[in-house]
């Protein structure tokens, strides 16, 4: 039977039928968390075995530190459009660490100074780097990385936040590597910088339309989708979007503050090749899901907002390469939990991994 077949059998049929998709072998993916231990960071590696389920598989210490503690954070870590690197925040130490991914494991590579204090997430594009560090005032910091995965500094690069007291939670790139985002948890804002050969210009401040801007995604059409906890309230979930130009600058609303129904919604994915946008809502274990139009206007999948049900406080969530396979780090029960993403948008329960730990923090796939 095909995979298309399959997962035509998995959407007609119970959840059991997505776990015996997975248990073929078709969805073989690599997924990576780190433990953020303050004794000594390490990322953990899971991979598919023979029979399609998710398992840990190495253990490959990052040569920094965690803190121990949740860092309030999407984007822990990052990895490379081809997949061929992949970086890691140890904001115990405050240093990003290089990593090769090679068809026999990651291999630590480099790890440099994060230009600032507690890194929390990281952005790559090309050969650029850029991280936001939460602690102290907050900045955000440049680097570059060699065909050989070293790290240098890009001088003159760091840049502050909107504010010393800003809780940011996320940067990244869009799409074309021309301008970097970062969402602003405790002042309610979005801050955009222009890049310029690899250097940074500004901030451009501009005001999330809900409360608690957390998390975010870049559409296929370059809009932005930011998840809105609202402090955590019960509730009051939410996702804004945003259209974003560059020439000039630009943060325009596209859907504002579309109720999830449910609580905190902290982290954003996309799949099916950006159709859709999931939130997790860590207040109440949950995913909502969001089908997203040309024009980077969301839909909710469905009214009370119960997508996906991943049980404990969901933190990240990443989306596999073969685009139809979600994966979602809820460290509270020890587990990354995983979905099959129907055509439809709809979300079927494909089993789960264990071995996570408390602190956790980050999440890719490949």
């Amino acid at each position: 039977m095909s995979f298309s077949s399959r997962r035509i059998a998995a959407l007609a049929t119970f959840a059991a039928t997505a776990t015996s998709a997975l248990a073929s072998g078709a969805l073989a993916a690599t997924v990576y968390t780190q433990t953020n231990s303050a004794s000594g960071n390490q990322v953990q590696v899971y991979s598919t075995g023979a029979d399609g389920s998710l398992g840990l598989t190495a253990t490959v210490a990052t040569g920094g530190l965690g803190t121990d503690g949740g860092l309030g954070n999407q984007g822990a870590l990052a990895m490379t459009r081809d997949r061929h690197w992949l970086f890691a925040v140890n904001a115990g130490s405050n240093e990003i660490s290089a990593f090769s991914v090679t068809p026999k494991g990651l291999v630590l590579v480099d790890k440099a100074s994060s230009g600032g204090t507690q890194p929390v997430s990281v952005t790559v594009h090309e050969n650029m780097i850029y991280v936001l560090n939460s602690g102290g005032s907050g900045n955000v910091s440049g680097l570059r990385f060699t065909w050989n995965g070293h790290l240098q500094p890009i001088a003159g690069s760091s840049r502050p936040l909107s504010s010393a007291t800003a809780g940011a939670a996320e940067i990244a790139f869009d799409r074309e590597g021309e301008t970097l985002v970062v969402t602003e948890k405790a002042t309610g804002k979005l801050s955009v910088y222009s890049v310029d050969e690899g250097r940074i210009k500004g901030p451009v401040v501009f005001a999330s339309n809900g409360q608690t801007p957390f998390g975010f995604a870049f559409d296929r059409h370059n809009n932005v989708l930011v998840s809105e906890a609202f402090g955590g309230a019960t509730n009051a979930s939410a996702i804004s979007s945003y259209d974003l130009d560059d020439e000039p600058l630009s943060f325009e609303t596209i859907s504002a503050s579309v109720p999830a129904h449910q609580t905190a919604a902290c982290w954003v994915v996309l799949a099916r090749h950006g159709r859709y946008a999931y939130i997790t809502n860590t207040g109440s274990g949950t995913v909502t899901g969001f089908q997203v139009d040309r024009r980077g206007a969301l839909t909710p999948l469905n009214a009370d907002g119960l997508t996906g049900l991943s049980g404990g406080n969901p933190l990240d969530a990443a989306v596999g390469m073969d685009e139809s396979t979600m994966y979602v780090l809820t460290p509270t029960i020890g587990k990354i939990v995983v979905f099959h993403v129907g055509a439809d948008g709809s979300l079927i329960s494909a089993g789960s991994a264990l071995g996570v730990p408390l602190t956790a923090t980050g999440l890719v796939a490949r």
